[in-house]
């Protein structure tokens, strides 16, 4: 059975849908005023997966994945750039759905947008100021009132009266506690505005999502997701809004994926340490990145380095070199088979990405050994369920150095001539150049004729050790980056 780690709960616990056979799944999505950077593709990656387990499981589920499309930093950069704020967030939605899609990231079901669910805004919070949850201020505003909801609190462990004490508070004298939060915003000069019985305004971003997850999957659903940074608030907000206005359960499992790091410290624009996905995919294959990603397991931080990234880059070379060697067979994944039974296992543990990952590295190696297109198949056929494994081999191991950081691979024959191109990437460790690698392999191809085998494998050592790895076939030598 497949076990969830529930945020709320604080252990794995069993997935036991509310109807069987279908999940239903939300995600917070991306604020569309900039290009994404590393951290939203963590998000889209590892929800991604979480979906197409849940599918490969037999569950028939419901992916939905919002867009805000309205926001304070949405405004100010469509003012920056004088252009409508429509310009500027179908501009970064596309621009979204092309880092996505290169990544590999299935289209979530259904992708709804803040400013289509104005109306379903104004009735929940309608609805909770009919319950005493809300409050109309003298400014406009209207206001959810913390102290209303007893279970304030419980998805992030923090009590109110923690949280007076020893967080930051924005101070308005409109609001009757400083916790409280804003439901909706009263109009300002030069911002886009919506009628509504408190006069014109604009929604507050908590209220959003509570709104989207009610409309498309209801009242109650199975899981909501989100990166770690929402736990609180945004997502302790939506269960006082969600239950508040319903007086039921809002979702049964909350699920929350690491940050990324750069030098220990959240990657984040407001810090200034991040890198879209777009420059990293101007140094790395898209499915490299996605291989980095899923890596880790997606409660603990990723740390974000070239290293890392090569790193990946090596071993998912290592698993299309398998496939290479030893052409997939078309298989039917068997449950059942040992390496299929591990991987499954795996994953069922709270997705559990880096050991269903060892159990590739271990198909790929029997591959190598067995020579069998089966077990390449069983590698192609689960990788597939993780988005990995996708390309053809000669496609990936071949793929244009700007594209993937790999370079291409350099052959000789068995008289010494370079028979292929093998370029080595800018920043790579090594200290040897292209033409020092060409003339070392010679030189090892004259040891190995003059049988001195001690110096052909100290010269394929002092290649390795520089991160250049040979692999000897009857066409001749080739070369490629660790």
């Amino acid at each position: 059975m497949l076990r969830i780690y529930n945020s709320i709960a604080r252990e794995k616990q069993d997935f036991i849908p509310i109807t069987a056979g279908k999940a239903s799944m939300y995600v917070c999505g991306m604020t569309v005023y900039d290009y994404c950077h590393l951290g939203h593709a963590r998000v889209m990656v590892v929800f991604d997966m979480v979906n197409r387990w849940l599918r490969a499981s037999g569950f028939d589920v419901t992916y939905v994945r919002n867009i805000t499309d309205i926001d304070d930093k949405i405004i100010s950069r469509a003012n920056e750039r004088e252009i409508s704020i429509q310009e500027l967030t179908n501009e970064f939605i596309q621009a979204m759905d092309e880092d996505s899609a290169k990544l590999g990231v299935m289209r979530p079901d259904i992708e709804p947008r803040a400013t289509a669910h104005i109306a379903d805004m104004l009735t929940m919070i309608g609805r909770l100021i009919e319950k005493g949850h809300a409050y109309p201020a003298d400014n406009g505003d209207v206001f959810y009132s913390v102290n209303s909801f007893e279970g304030y609190g419980k998805l992030s462990g923090k009590s109110l009266e923690d949280l007076r004490a020893g967080e930051r508070v924005e101070i308005d004298a409109f609001k009757r506690d400083p916790m409280d939060f804003v439901l909706w915003k009263a109009a300002k000069p030069n911002e886009p505005s919506y009628d509504s019985p408190w006069g014109k305004g604009r929604p507050g971003w908590h209220i959003e999502c509570s709104a989207m997850g009610a409309h498309h999957l209801g009242k109650h659903f199975d899981i909501h997701g989100g990166g770690q940074d929402l736990q609180f608030p945004h997502h302790e907000n939506e269960i006082a809004q969600s239950e508040g206005a319903h007086d039921c359960k809002f979702v049964n499992y909350w699920m929350h994926n690491g940050f990324v790091r750069v030098d220990d410290e959240k990657m984040s624009k407001s810090l200034g340490n991040f890198f879209t996905i777009r420059e990293v995919l101007k140094k790395y294959k898209a499915e490299v990145v996605r291989f980095f990603i899923l890596r880790a397991q997606y409660r603990s931080p990723l740390n974000y380095s070239d290293k890392h990234l090569d790193d990946a880059n090596q071993a998912l070379t290592r698993l299309y070199t398998a496939l290479k060697n030893v052409p997939p067979a078309q298989v039917a994944i068997d449950w059942a088979a040992p390496f299929a039974a591990r991987f499954k296992a795996a994953m069922d543990d709270d997705f559990n990405t880096p050991e269903a990952m060892a159990v590739l590295f271990d198909l790929a190696s029997e591959a190598n050994r067995s020579k069998s297109a089966e077990v390449a198949g069983q590698l192609k056929a689960l990788g597939n369920l993780m988005g990995l494994l996708e390309e053809s081999p000669e496609a990936f191991l071949q793929g244009d150095v700007s594209d993937t950081g790999l370079p291409g691979p350099a052959t000789h024959d068995t008289a010494g001539a370079l028979v292929g191109d093998g370029a080595i990437p800018a920043g790579t460790a090594t200290h040897f150049s292209k033409e020092d690698i060409n003339n070392l392999i010679a030189s090892r191809l004259e040891a190995k004729k003059s049988r001195n085998f001690a110096e052909a494998d100290r010269i394929r050592k002092e290649l390795s050790d520089q991160g250049i790895i040979l692999e000897d076939s009857p066409q001749g030598t080739t070369w490629r980056r660790a």
